[in-house]
């Protein structure tokens, strides 16, 4: 059973990825009304958008069956771990709503400011069932992380850049939403030269604003770097995973100059969106180990 529960992990994991990235690319091709103004079921000619949205709708049906399967299961077998219930409450619960948002867009015209609140909550729930499936496999037994105890300190930068990453990623969905990817053509700073000015309408500001903030989460994930290396120089789980945040985060912040500089190709703004997707879900499994350390 356990096997089994290993392979519905894994399997989950990835359909939330393609779940993430698929409504990444429904909104980078403006598909979301591919379907019409019809949900769940799609009416209207065929076309390219057509396809792109229902292929997301059955990934997001299938992956919806597959998170619920999990949190089930693994409530009924490994329930005894502290953290598995909460997680799979989380996991199918943040799944349903983004469904939900999803579907209030296409039957009722949403904000666009409330519209960039889908990609967040998907990758809360993504986080959840990625967690989910490190506790089944039992990655961090193998990497000594029950015996770690984090500081107070790290513990809080952990939290605190947890939060910060969901106002950069919200920032990140906005830029699409309102369609302003190109408001800024060059990279870093606006045409102007500076890196903010008054003479900004608003899809300027909202582009800027996301650099902004990306490049104190690259920084701060950098710090983060020196001073783990210093505390935890002999833990692999803290070294060699807080390495890999490190350059995910510097390999996210080029892609987002690609963007820009290949002028919104396809491929670079959809990879752009797996790496932060990647990212969150490795810092969530940094607040795991926090709680563990809490309670140890």
């Amino acid at each position: 059973m356990i096997k089994g529960l290993k392979f519905l992990a894994v399997i989950s994991t990835l359909l939330m990825v393609f779940v993430l990235v698929g409504g990444a690319l429904v909104t980078k091709t403006e598909s979301g009304m591919g379907c019409g103004a019809n949900w769940p079921f799609c009416y209207g000619e065929w076309s390219m958008e057509m396809f792109i949205e229902l292929s997301h709708r059955m990934v997001s049906g299938i992956a919806g069956i597959a998170v619920l399967l999990l949190s089930v299961l693994s409530w009924i077998k490994i329930g005894h771990i502290r953290e598995v219930k909460f997680l799979a409450f989380i996991s199918f619960f943040f799944l349903v709503l983004q469904g939900l948002i999803g579907a209030a867009a296409v039957l009722w015209s949403q904000s666009d400011f409330v519209l960039a609140l889908h990609f967040g909550i998907s990758l809360i729930s993504f986080a959840a069932v990625l967690l989910l499936t490190i506790l089944i496999f039992e990655i961090d037994q193998k990497f000594d992380a029950e015996s770690l105890v984090i500081t107070p300190f790290i513990r809080k930068q952990f939290i605190f850049l947890t939060i910060y990453i969901m106002f950069v990623v919200y920032s990140g969905a906005l830029v699409r939403h309102i369609d302003s990817s190109l408001a800024c053509p060059s990279w870093p700073f606006c045409e102007s030269g500076t890196v903010l000015s008054f003479d900004y309408h608003l899809g300027q500001w909202v582009q800027m604003g996301h650099r902004l903030l990306a490049g104190i989460a690259f920084i701060w994930t950098w710090i983060l770097l020196f001073i783990i290396n210093k505390k935890y120089p002999n833990v692999k789980v803290m070294t060699k995973g807080w390495l890999i945040q490190t350059a995910l985060v510097t390999l996210q912040v080029i892609l987002g100059a690609l963007i820009i500089f290949t002028r919104l190709n396809l491929f670079i703004a959809l990879l752009h969106a797996l790496i932060i997707t990647l990212y969150f879900g490795l810092l969530c499994y940094y607040l795991l180990l926090s709680y563990r350390s809490i309670k140890k």
